[in-house]
């Protein structure tokens, strides 16, 4: 998935085996206009595969905040909580359902012309 995008200009990915069922994948992914994502999910596999926990933060090259996807739960009132999107700062926080890293890469490639 990551590979097929063409606006991605170097990735690192670390997947961390926790038990026999659970793992940790985080990745920094640095796109053609250096804009970045940062992203870890917890995963498991047992009883069947799925995601425990995420967060997707993408950032503009000088840091400042696009959105970030996540599914803490400090903002239980909203609909679909614990899943939400910072979208253009921190207190602009709005309900989401929960997005997997290929909507939020199609949603960044959106954002970044493609040469």
């Amino acid at each position: 998935m990551l590979a097929a995008s063409l606006v991605i200009k170097s990735q690192s990915v670390v997947f961390d085996k926790r038990s026999p069922s659970e793992g940790y994948i985080r990745g920094d992914v640095n796109f053609a206009d250096d804009s970045l994502l940062h992203f870890r999910e917890f995963v498991t596999t047992q009883p069947e595969t799925q995601r425990l926990s995420y967060t997707y933060h993408y950032q503009r090259a000088d840091g400042a905040l696009v959105f970030r996807y996540d599914d803490s739960p400090h903002y239980p009132d909203l609909p679909n909580a614990p899943h939400h999107k910072h979208d253009g700062d921190e207190t602009n926080v709005v309900p989401s359902s929960a997005p997997d890293l290929a909507v939020v890469l199609k949603e960044i490639e959106s954002h970044i012309p493609v040469e």
